[in-house]
Order: C-alpha cells, then structure tokens, then sequence
C-alpha cells in the first residue's frame, strides 16, 4: 500500500478534492427527509401552499447543489485514477524492460502482460471509486444512523444494532472470496498465454492440422476461466441479497415500531416517512459497500500480484558496470576463460569452456542440437552471467562493463528473426538510429537484402506487419543481418541465422561479410559445416564441452566430433 500511495502522490489535489465535493452531496443529502418530514407534517398537515413551495425550492436548491459537487468528484476521480493507471502502467513496463532474460523466463510473457493490463486496470477502478464513495458510503451510512437517533431513538436502536450483523456477513463473504479472486487472474493469465502461442504459431498449427487440439486446449483453459469465476460470483452474489434481506428486515421493524409509536402520539407520520428514507439511503449505502467490498477483493489481488513485479530484485545480469569501451591494448576481442553455465544453478548446459578470439578474426561454432551453441552466445552480452569462470571483451570482463556499452559493442542475430512493426527502415535503424540511408543500402546488400527490398513498391519505407508476417522466413533472416550491419558493431554474431537461405544465397552472404566487414570480429553459429570452414577458428561444442578447437584441417584430422559431422553432411549430398 505504501508504493501505492506514493505512485499516488502527484495527483494529492484531485484525491482531495473529489472526495471533499463527495462530502458535501453527501451532507446535502442528509438534509432532504428532515424538509420531506416539514413538507408533509406542517405544510400538508396545514393545507400551507406557500410553505409546501419554499421548502420545495430549499429542496431543489439542495438537490442542484449536490449534483455540481457530484460532476466535480466526478471529474477528480477521473483524472486522477486514469493518470494513476497510466504511471503505473509506465513504470511496471520500465520494470519489466529492466528484468534480466532468466527472471523474464520464469514469470512467463503472458502473465506479466496480464499483470500490465488487466491488474492495473483494476487498481485504477480501485482508486476512482476510492475517491468517489469511500467517504460518502460511510458517511451516509453513520449520518443516517444519526439522524434517526435524533428523530426517534428506539428506532434508531434497531438500525443500529443491524448494522454489526451486515458488516459481520461482508467480513466472511471477503474472506472466502479474496483468495478465488487471485486464481481468476491465474486462469486469465493461462488464457492470454493460450491465445498468444495459438495466434504467434497459427500457420504451424494449420500446416499439422490440429486445430482441433488447439481449440480443445483453449477450451480447456476457458472452461477453467468460467469455473473459477462462476465459484467466486455464486460466493460475490450473495452481498446484494443478504444487503436486501438484512435492510429489509429492519424497515419491517421500524414501520411496526413506528406504527406503535404514531398512535401513542410519540412520532408524526413525516418523521417515520423521514426514518424510511434514511433506512432507504443506508440500503443503497450497503449495496454500494458491497460493490466495493468486491471490487476492492479483486483489486487486493491484483496488487499483490503488481508488487510481485516491482518486488522482483535486480538480477546481477542487469546490473550497469562501468562506460567503458575495452581496453586498446588487448590482443583479443572476445575470451572464455574456464566457464561454466546452467539455466537451472544445477545441471550445467555449458561447462568449462575456453577460448580466445583475436580482433578482426572469424569464429564458427558448431555441434549437435542442444549443444549448447546458442547459450554460449548469449553469454557474450550477458544476456545471462556465468556459474564460473569468466567472460572478457577487448579484455575487459563483461561484469565490469555498462550494459548500453557492452550490447552495443555486440550486434547479434538469433535464431528466430524477429521485427518490429514499422518500415523496413525502422527495423535497419533499430541498433543505430543515425543511419543514413546509404548506409542502410550498404548494410542490406551486404545481407543480400538489397535486391527484393528495393524490388518493392516503396522500398525501404515498405512497412513490416507484426513479427514480419508479411515477409518470408529467408527474407526476414536476411533484414535481420543488415540490421546488425547497419549497427556497425566490433563483434557480429550471426547464430544459425541464415537457416532459411539457400546454399548460393548463403555462399554469398558469407562472401560480402568477410569482404564488408572487414575489422569485424564475426562468431558464426551453423549445423553447417561448410557455413563455418573457412573460418580463421572452429569451436567444436559436445553436450555443452569443449570436444575441439581449431581450423577445419586441423579438425578433420583430430576430432571426431567434427569429422563425423562432416561425413554425415557429405553422405547426406551437401558439399563440404
């Protein structure tokens, strides 16, 4: 609750005026039974048409002045819950942003977009209805109380003893209800997250055919969404009917002892017309507090599972070092020195690996899937940070480095092309804004991706659905390399991303980067033998160890690892 009045705090004028304006309605409209009770036991008990009229006006005068009041809390209570709503969003995004991959992992994309949308969402409507009936439900509901303690009180006595029983009843119905509430937003999590992997995978779900199984398993899920609601409405839906049962129960006892008290001359006919309304206005009151007694049940679990968030601590992977650019003097560019890895802090996926890369040079990694090629690379822009040993750029440790330094000494390609929405322009300049357009040119013809960009209609300003949806998978492969060209970074990883190309788009690829890019320290990761032979290094990686290291000659002669790759490739027809 402290981190959420302090997001609170900019917008302290509006969480004070809109609740002062709703106390003022609220006081108005105490007084209306007390000139209801007038009208009727002096102005129509006495046949007094000018005293019926004024009071009439003092009325309407009340009435007109309470809705002004209302529109004012209105208008606060909507500014300030969708600013909140809107800051918070910011920073729960900026949050996120700073979440290191294995910490991203672990929460899963869908709920963390859940908790972004929905979750806020509910805080936000918690804090408009803060500011709209937290002050006036209470006050309304003790003001009546009051008032008809003044009026008559025996029958104040029997408001007031009702109102222990209904707050009794809202107690246990929250206390059942608060954790249901919770699994709701557990099951829509699982629906968003059902719907996200059905949409992101629906030209491999139509390919295999099993849109059957798809729909059964967001069935599934959404039967699990309606169950877990359904149980929490059944227990929710009983506020307004105990509300009603209760409420009514009193106004019974008040009409029979305020029958009694009318013939024995203790109590005018507009007095218990007066003692009604005010029962009236706590009926409404309690519904009003049963809605918010739900609502903020629901919002009560969605910021447990906001803080979840800002509660994550930082991962050392993310924490910033120092700006540095590496050290001039250092012979090599990028060095493993002895390093272990593991997802999980147990089984290691990389152990003891070590080598050294010279600036300029090429490195290829190869090895059988799960390998562990692709981790090793991660490692390199500390996308995760080593169990043991220790990583080093232009001889510097990538702990010590500034994060923004570090990635952007590193331009990499994964394994999955993936583009921003926007133009082709928009994706080239993602690493480095200020490129020119002859620069963008340059970077895309030497991913062979010069030729069908600018074959479109509006070339390089042609836009890019969501995911590159409207581009093929070697189309999309080859704007991603110029995207890492067009960075001009000192180390270029490209990690199996030419996988969509075919064999001479790939030969010419391979050609125009070590004719481009000379000076730059290249890591091409492939299962392709003859993608990685000409390079000045070739790591050998065996279920996550070093099994060799060296040119291709040298491999071909004394790692078998290697050579049996290299045979199996060339018994399967591909030229080594």
């Amino acid at each position: 609750m402290k981190r959420m009045a302090a997001y609170l705090k900019p917008y302290l004028k509006q969480l004070i005026i809109g609740p002062l304006f709703k106390l003022i309605e609220a006081v108005l409209e105490l007084f209306m039974p007390i000139y209801m009770a007038k009208i009727i036991d002096i102005g129509i008990a006495n046949g007094d048409t000018d005293y019926i009229i004024k009071n009439g006006f003092i009325m309407l005068g009340i009435a007109a002045t309470g809705l002004v009041s209302a529109i004012i809390c209105q208008y606060s209570a909507a500014v300030a819950a969708q600013n909140f709503g809107t800051s918070l969003r910011n920073l729960m995004f900026k949050k996120i942003m700073s979440l290191s991959f294995k910490q991203i992992n672990i929460f899963g994309a869908q709920t963390l977009f859940g908790r972004v949308t929905n979750d806020v969402s509910q805080l936000q409507n918690a804090v408009n209805m803060t500011i709209r009936l937290v002050v006036r439900a209470p006050f309304i509901c003790i003001g009546s109380v009051i008032a008809t303690l003044i009026i008559d009180w025996k029958l104040g006595l029997i408001v007031l003893g009702v109102l222990p029983v209904y707050v009794f009843c809202l107690y246990l119905i929250m206390k059942k209800t608060s954790p249901l509430y919770t699994q709701v937003q557990r099951n829509l999590d699982d629906v968003s997250g059902e719907v996200m992997q059905t949409l992101s995978g629906v030209r491999v779900i139509r390919a295999f055919a099993t849109e059957d199984r798809e729909k059964a398993d967001f069935t599934e899920r959404n039967n699990e969404l309606v169950d877990s609601t359904i149980k929490v409405g059944r227990i929710s839906s009983l506020v307004s009917p105990v509300t009603m049962l209760i409420t009514n129960i009193s106004i019974i006892g008040i009409i029979w002892v305020g029958g009694i008290r009318i013939n024995v001359g203790g109590l005018s006919q507009g007095e218990l017309l007066a003692v009604i309304s005010y029962i009236t206005q706590i009926l409404h009151t309690l519904i009003v507090g049963a809605n918010l007694v739900i609502l903020f049940t629901r919002a009560g679990a969605s910021l447990k599972r906001v803080n979840e968030i800002f509660d994550i601590p930082v991962d050392e992977t993310e924490i910033n070092g120092e700006e540095l650019l590496g050290n001039p003097t250092s012979e090599y560019a990028v060095e493993f020195e002895n390093v272990t890895f593991s997802y999980n802090g147990t089984e290691p996926e990389l152990e003891n690996i070590s080598f050294s890369l010279k600036h300029g040079k090429t490195m290829g990694i190869i090895g059988a899937t799960g390998s562990g090629k692709s981790t090793l690379i991660n490692l390199i822009p500390r996308f995760y940070l080593p169990m043991m040993g220790k990583m080093k750029i232009n001889g510097i440790s990538t702990a010590d480095y500034n994060l923004k330094s570090l990635r952007n000494l590193v331009g990499i390609v994964p394994q999955k092309s993936e583009l921003i929405t926007g133009t082709i322009a928009d994706n080239l300049r993602l690493g480095n804004q200020t490129a020119t357009i002859e620069q963008l040119r340059a970077a895309a013809k030497t991913a062979q991706a010069a030729e069908f960009i600018e074959g479109t209609a509006k070339g390089y300003e042609s836009f890019v659905n969501k995911n590159g949806s409207n581009f093929s998978g070697g189309q999309k492969q080859r704007i991603a390399i110029a995207r890492a060209i067009a960075k001009n970074p000192e180390i270029l990883i490209l990690d199996d991303s030419s996988s969509a190309l075919d064999f001479a788009t790939d030969s010419a690829l391979r050609k125009a980067i070590r004719k481009d890019c000379k000076g730059t320290t290249t890591i091409i990761v492939s299962q392709r033998i003859w993608a990685v032979k000409e390079c000045d290094m070739i790591l050998v990686l065996d279920d996550g160890k070093v099994a060799g290291i060296g040119t291709h000659d040298y491999l071909m002669g004394n790692c078998s690892e290697y050579r049996d790759i290299a045979q199996s490739q060339q018994n399967g027809g591909e030229a080594i």
